[in-house]
């Protein structure tokens, strides 16, 4: 992923109006990130605890999600798997991340969700760069650049939901 600005993200949000995408907390360390690494920019709001962001590219272009998810903890033995990087993480590690429609069917109240790991780390999970809290992930037959294929996908099919 290229390196964005925060000008970059505060104007992707494609499910939030512009005045919310203005005030939304982004990450002060945008220089020090591993763009390389990422294949999209997963932060969670550090003023709302129940509100995650996300950052892609699609079609060469910066596309932004804010994200809602439930603040309830599970027990640390509930174990719960990743839908974008198939990473398993125990007790809280995954939640069900909500996101509001684009368009006028968002502002109807309707939305999509999939569970997502917590902390929107996939890249670096798949990757090997961030071991999850469980100390492993599940061996695979897939190589690296495949499970990363398959994490874009999952992720683009999610966004899709989005506009329809």
């Amino acid at each position: 992923m290229r390196p964005l600005t925060e000008q970059d993200i505060r104007t992707s949000f494609v499910n939030c109006s512009k005045g919310e995408a203005k005030r939304l907390a982004v990450p002060r360390d945008l220089g020090e990130l591993p763009w390389d690494d990422l294949d999209f920019l997963g932060w969670r709001d550090p003023g709302a605890p129940d509100r995650s962001h996300l950052v892609t590219e699609r079609d060469g272009r910066p596309v932004g999600i804010a994200l809602r998810f439930p603040a309830v903890r599970r027990g640390f033995l509930h174990r719960s798997m990743c839908s974008l990087c198939l990473t398993t993480h125990p007790g809280g590690g995954v939640s069900l991340m909500t996101a509001r429609k684009a368009g006028p069917a968002g502002r109807e109240g309707n939305s999509v969700g999939l569970y997502m790991c917590t902390d929107l780390a996939c890249p670096l999970y798949v990757r090997g760069k961030k071991v999850p809290d469980s100390g492993a992930r599940f061996e695979e037959s897939l190589t690296v650049a495949e499970q990363i294929d398959r994490m874009k996908g999952n992720l683009a099919a999610f966004l899709d939901k989005l506009h329809t």
